[in-house]
């Protein structure tokens, strides 16, 4: 290792309390010390931050971090200020007096990070400023928003690409969590990013666990799902701000700590739910997706998705939520085929062609992921162009517990008879829904119009709902054997396959639906779980919120999750024995150390010590 690396490595140990770097942090890192602009992809609780934390304490100079929301900027400086590192941010939530008193500490160079919107920095007398400030590096997290083809387009991204311009020596950094390779193309294209360094980690969050099961009284499924993990938090994401409310009061009137989430309360609503739920007051936010990009909260253990998300993107952002402290997150969505109807129905309200056609096909692609048989965490990774190299992932439903097969042969006939002969008889294709109206003998306008009612197959699917026959059309279309013809609308086609599985009349196997979950459910294998004295751990859980609340910080802020575990499993009795223990770096140990040392020291003389292999 050479000198630098292991300047590196102790100011890592002595700042942030780790001993190791996680993968791709090293090489990021690197780069930009070295000038060379940078472009990382890294998924949510890969460490995207340090990436840019650690250099701006090694480089000479203010290193400025462009962040979207606010709540993210005052929470990773509250961080960053805990491990005593010279960090501010300017945002509207400053008073006159708080923000020259910061602007005057940046020109006297007393800041080594300064977070702010993007916004803010097109400013007049800003570029100015930037000058004067001695910028070093400028890094842009969530650079996701640059891209109108990512989950969460924000237009004022784009103008980040006049800093270049104001600020031409220095390295610019684009740091997200989900980005499609079209995506990743956009955003070094808006940016302007010189032959960058890419760097791309694996999408695979292996502490995370997956599930799909049907949707059946929600809120039961819900009550139930959290009475297991009481002391635990969680999100609920829901596809409506009436849905976010009576999810919210349904929890809390049988006893959980619960708040809603959403665009239409008022700021100051929402920001003391959000507070509540970061300090570990609320247990439970049922959210629109309007929650959680900024949220830097480590300690959610589970996700739940009440209703179909749009796209795969985005469940993958949310459900990315979970879980962030490497310790295991649980991820449930409950799945109805009225939720892809709504979805439908909600998309022909698109006037723009194209974008309609873009939606649609983003809501097969996550229907596709709900309805299949195949291990969902390589579903996932497929869509981002990574390939899962296990053929049972160990942690997800599909792969826990298999789903029965049954031979689909005839039903899979009628249903591409029907597809065919719809072709055949009319010299156009039509959609899924006029397909299963033929299928079950409806009585409809487009029948009768187009003589439908006198096809051979009118009415031989009666022995099947509509639902059942979307479902069995929709794994047609995963298998290979019915495609969605290109153009505006969606209309079905036979593939080659589908027409040779027909001429041969070939068998063919499907799987069974989702059954609703069985009271004992075989246990899924939890990536990242850490043994420990679980009573201890909540003594030590009480006496962090206790520090926190007065210091008016999330409980993170004082020690995450995994450092406790780690306490509750090793014991250290004295601040001398606190060393090596992940997370506790110097001015932690320092101003923490000994009380909790001396809350351990009580519980041993108190309690059984328990022994952990």
């Amino acid at each position: 290792m050479s000198a630098a690396q292991s300047d590196l490595s102790a100011l890592l140990k002595r700042t942030f309390g780790y001993s190791t770097f996680r993968p791709l942090q090293r090489e990021i890192i690197d780069a930009t010390l070295a000038g060379r602009d940078v472009f990382a992809l890294l998924p949510t609780g890969g460490g995207k931050s340090l990436c840019f934390q650690l250099p701006a304490l090694v480089r000479p100079g203010l290193t400025v971090v462009v962040s979207p929301l606010i709540a993210l900027m005052k929470d990773q400086v509250d961080a960053l200020q805990a491990s005593g590192v010279a960090a501010t941010f300017l945002n509207s939530t400053l008073d006159a007096d708080e923000s020259r008193s910061r602007l005057r500490g940046l020109h006297r160079g007393e800041f080594k990070l300064l977070y702010a919107a993007p916004e803010r920095l097109m400013l007049e007398g800003w570029a100015e400023n930037l000058k004067a400030w001695d910028v070093a590096c400028l890094a842009i997290d969530e650079a996701h928003c640059v891209s109108e083809w990512g989950h969460d387009f924000r237009p004022e991204y784009r103008q980040l690409a006049k800093l270049r311009t104001t600020l031409p020596g220095i390295p610019l950094m684009a740091l997200t969590a989900t980005a499609t390779g079209r995506v990743r193309a956009d955003i070094i294209n808006h940016l302007k990013l010189r032959e960058p360094e890419i760097f791309v980690a694996s999408f695979n969050r292996p502490n995370l666990t997956y599930r799909v099961i049907p949707k059946d009284q929600p809120l039961k499924q819900i009550v139930e799902f959290v009475k297991k993990r009481e002391h635990e938090s969680g999100i609920v994401y829901c596809a409506s701000r009436a849905a976010t409310e009576r999810t919210a009061e349904g929890l809390v009137s049988r006893g959980f700590a619960a708040r809603a989430y959403h665009a239409g309360l008022d700021g100051d609503t929402r920001t003391a739910n959000q507070e509540s739920f970061l300090r570990d007051d609320t247990r439970i936010i049922c959210a629109t997706i309007a929650f959680g990009m900024g949220i830097n909260k480590p300690n959610v253990r589970w996700i739940i998705h009440h209703d179909l998300p749009k796209n795969i993107e985005g469940y993958y952002q949310e459900t990315g939520r979970a879980g962030r402290d490497g310790l295991p997150g649980d991820c449930l969505l409950l799945f109805s085929a009225g939720d892809v109807a709504k979805q439908s129905h909600f998309l022909e309200e698109i006037t723009d062609p194209h974008e309609q056609q873009v939606a649609r096909a983003q809501l097969r692609q996550i229907v596709h992921y709900a309805e299949n048989s195949a291990c969902r965490r390589a579903e996932l990774l497929e869509y981002f162009g990574e390939k899962f190299p296990l053929a049972n992932c160990g942690a997800c439903d599909n792969c826990a517990e298999p789903r029965d097969t049954y031979d689909g042969t005839i039903v899979a006939q009628k249903f591409l008879s029907c597809v065919y002969r719809i072709a055949q008889n009319s010299r156009f294709g039509v959609g899924m829904n006029h397909v299963i109206e033929v299928l079950t003998g409806a009585d409809t306008d487009k029948i009768r119009r187009w003589g439908h009612e006198r096809l051979t197959t009118y009415g031989i699917g009666k022995e099947l709902s509509r639902p059942a026959w979307a479902a069995v059309g929709r794994e047609l279309m995963r298998l290979g054997y019915v495609a969605v013809a290109e153009g505006e609308y969606a209309t079905l086609e036979l593939s080659e396959a589908g027409r040779e599985v027909l001429r041969a009349r070939a068998p063919i196997t499907l799987t069974k639906p989702m059954d609703l979950p069985k009271a004992k459910r075989v246990s899924t294998r939890r990536e990242g779980d850490i043994a420990c004295d679980e009573i201890l751990f909540e003594r030590l859980r009480g006496l962090r919120k206790k520090l926190a609340d007065e210091r008016h910080v999330p409980a993170y802020i004082v020690f995450g999750d995994a450092t406790l575990r780690a306490m509750a499993r090793s014991y250290p009795e004295s601040i001398g024995q606190m060393e090596g223990i992940s997370g506790v770096g110097e001015k932690k140990r320092a101003e923490f150390g000994a009380i909790f040392a001396a809350e351990i020291g009580d519980y041993l003389r108190t309690s059984s010590r328990v022994a952990f292999e």
